[in-house]
């Protein structure tokens, strides 16, 4: 299996805007708190997480998201298991979510969005950020109004969590690659 840095070099040759790269280092900082908290992989799940939008810029249309990008990771030696996670990721691919991996790379990406667009109109960014806090802008439907609400609820009650426990996790995860993030750690 190739190694983080080699992921980390085909994700930036694939993905040049700065806003697709901090989507997809906060959704693999909340695949990696997952990750210790599953007793998983953490490298395999950081991947993951980094790679399942790779394709996104050059090709965004359902007919070739996720489905370029898994075809680009198959021929360079990714595992299956990380392949179908991405497919399951897009709920239109078809593919089912069997795998942990799978519902966790579901249930943490619009989240991480979400959190971050939260976190941008925050003084404080991610420092205290609080499930009420989320919960409250999730009722705000004009606020980041193309993330899936339905999306972060299934993706919760697919890893059989309530959703201020999931809330938190990916705040935490997040809150842990804050710099990466752009949010600076106090």
């Amino acid at each position: 299996m190739p190694s983080y840095d080699d992921a980390l070099a085909l994700f930036h040759e694939w993905t040049a805007s700065d806003s697709l790269r901090r989507h997809a280092y906060a959704v693999e900082a909340a695949m990696e708190h997952y990750a210790h908290a599953f007793g998983e992989d953490v490298e395999l799940w950081r991947m993951t997480g980094l790679l399942h939008d790779m394709d996104y810029e050059k090709h965004p249309s359902p007919e070739e998201h996720p489905f370029v990008g898994v075809e680009v990771l198959r021929a360079a030696g990714y595992p299956e298991v990380m392949l179908e996670a991405i497919l399951g990721h897009a709920t239109y691919s078809g593919v089912p979510r069997t795998t942990t991996l799978a519902k966790t790379l579901f249930a943490v990406d619009e989240l991480a969005g979400f959190i971050t667009a939260v976190a941008y109109v925050r003084p404080t960014g991610l420092e205290g950020m609080t499930p009420k806090s989320v919960k409250k802008k999730l009722k705000d439907r004009a606020f980041a109004a193309a993330v899936s609400r339905e999306d972060i609820r299934r993706g919760a009650e697919e890893l059989g969590l309530d959703l201020d426990t999931h809330i938190a996790n990916v705040i935490t995860g997040m809150h842990a690659r804050a710099d990466r993030l752009g949010f600076g750690r106090s």
